[in-house]
């Protein structure tokens, strides 16, 4: 089961709202050079201002999005959005260790249920190097750092009281924020009390798909078959720029790629963001 909701690393969800630098930001490429050391050596500023330039367009396209056909010939297409995601290393969390159901062991609480966590990517990698994933999501929803309800969008990245920061469960400070017990002793944010647990959300040891770094693209299977060979011209100096379609995101829609890589140099990257690539999809069999 896929678990994650994939609003973009939570790629576009959590990094475009400030949750970690990206290695490389661009907006309108021509898709002709390599992601690389321009973007990445951009000021704070602009940076900043490229990444509300693709809330801006992700926010457009759902409000404007076409009807979409599914592909049925090789082509060239326009207008991509191209986000990254990993799976998230236990070792970027401070909470303390906990016994989940269906994982052995026992591992950091926020690497489990928090928005940054497997909860919400889907997938990660234990402290023993080992991967992890959501088996059940299980039935509650999520709050965010105030510790009040918030809803993920059919479409865009705009949840309906802000980002995410927990699963409905787990703890809260007396003044009903999310904290949670740290591995060194105390608590993230306050000492907290028990509000409930996560409506039976369960783990399951090994990846839910078997992706390959910088192989494997999510992508909108209304639009772009699974299974489907890409050229990403921005990635040539990476690997080539080809990849396969072999994962799908519930906010991967229409001209909106994810690509699989390792996890970020630096704890809770974005990754890479690039607007206005143009791409080359070729259909399984054709």
């Amino acid at each position: 089961m896929r678990g994650r909701l994939r609003i973009g690393i939570a790629a576009v969800c959590l990094a475009l709202a400030g949750c970690g630098a990206g290695e490389a930001v661009s907006a309108g490429r021509s898709g002709r050079e390599p992601a690389g050391s321009r973007a990445a050596a951009a000021a704070p500023a602009q940076v900043s201002a490229r990444r509300a330039a693709a809330v801006t367009a992700l926010t457009a396209g759902c409000r404007h999005r076409p009807a979409q056909r599914l592909l049925t010939r090789r082509q060239w297409l326009g207008g991509f959005i191209v986000t990254e995601y990993y799976p998230v290393p236990e070792r970027w969390f401070d909470g303390a260790r906990v016994s989940a159901p269906g994982s052995a062991g026992r591992h950091r609480v926020d690497w489990l249920y928090s928005a940054s966590g497997v909860s919400m990517e889907g997938d990660g990698v234990d402290l023993a190097g080992h991967h992890v994933h959501i088996a059940d999501l299980g039935s509650v929803g999520w709050v965010n750092r105030a510790g009040t309800a918030t809803v993920p969008p059919r479409c865009g990245i705009r949840w309906s009281h802000g980002p995410p920061a927990w699963r409905a469960g787990g703890w809260r400070n007396a003044h009903g924020a999310i904290t949670y017990p740290l591995a060194r002793g105390g608590w993230s944010d306050g000492r907290g009390h028990w509000v409930g647990g996560y409506g039976g959300a369960s783990f399951e040891p090994g990846q839910s798909l078997p992706l390959h770094y910088y192989h494997s693209v999510a992508v909108d299977p209304g639009l772009i078959p699974r299974g489907s060979r890409i050229y990403i011209p921005a990635y040539r100096s990476i690997n080539g720029g080809w990849f396969v379609a072999q994962d799908t995101g519930g906010a991967i829609i229409g001209r909106h790629i994810d690509v699989y890589r390792p996890p970020t140099p630096r704890p809770f990257g974005s990754g890479r963001l690039l607007l206005g690539e143009r791409v080359y999809v070729i259909p399984p069999g054709t």
